[in-house]
């Protein structure tokens, strides 16, 4: 993939997601303990060419929403790490722009390279973009951002996810159709921008009507799972 038009990328990067396996349909009971119609696992990326089609499918989402005026990819450990990593070389690629990467540690090394943080240490004024595959409750981040500004001076552009799953987050208290997702639950947080590459309605919507690998994914049965699923637990616009 070279320098991939904005615009373009959602659709390439909902094929990508199926075609990978990364995104599945079905019936699967999630860690929270829902059954859901649709499960996503980054961890199906694992070859050297999904990682750098990966990579560039977050440049491309992240400098059309954040542009390129920032100083540090940041990964939450551990699912962030290689996100970040590929990343920052994408960006390099498409955008011609050197961006370092950070990850944490879930344990503080004391030998060699110490301390919490793997690549570039973050440093006063660094602006940062965080980067993870998807954000179901907020964990990761709440462990990580007291992690950055309590190393340095920092300043949190914006986090950056894969999917989007579009559901309530359980952490505000609200109910119905008017309640947050998760994502959104963070950015409030925080008081940074979020974003996806895409949502769950996107990915359905282009789904439903198009095929992959030569047959449509979402079937009039598999769409009706996913409208119940939405109807008791979906959030957000």
């Amino acid at each position: 993939m070279l320098r991939m038009q904005l615009k373009a990328y959602k659709e390439d990067y909902i094929k990508f997601m199926v075609e990978s396996g990364a995104l599945s349909f079905g019936d699967f009971v999630l860690k929270s303990g829902r059954r859901s119609p649709f499960f996503m696992n980054a961890g199906a990326y694992t070859t050297g060419s999904q990682l750098s089609t990966l990579g560039e499918f977050y440049a491309a989402a992240i400098y059309s929403t954040f542009g390129d005026d920032f100083d540090l990819l940041f990964g939450p450990a551990y699912k962030g790490i290689p996100l970040a990593v590929s990343t920052a070389i994408a960006f390099s690629k498409l955008f011609g722009k050197e961006i370092r990467y950070c990850a944490n540690r879930k344990e503080a090394k004391d030998h060699g390279e110490t301390g919490v943080f793997l690549g570039a240490v973050p440093k006063d004024g660094d602006r940062v973009v965080l980067i993870e595959d998807v954000t179901t409750s907020g964990k990761s981040i709440d462990e990580t951002v007291p992690l950055l500004l309590a190393q340095a001076g920092v300043k949190l552009q914006g986090l950056m996810v894969s999917l989007d799953r579009q559901e309530k987050s359980g952490a505000s208290g609200n109910s119905g159709k008017e309640s947050r997702t998760a994502l959104e639950e963070v950015g409030l947080r925080y008081g940074f921008p979020v974003d996806s590459i895409v949502t769950m309605k996107e990915a359905v919507d282009y789904l439903k009507k198009n095929p992959v690998g030569g047959s449509i994914v979402i079937t009039k049965e598999i769409a009706a799972a996913i409208d119940k699923y939405y109807n008791e637990f979906g959030a957000g616009k």
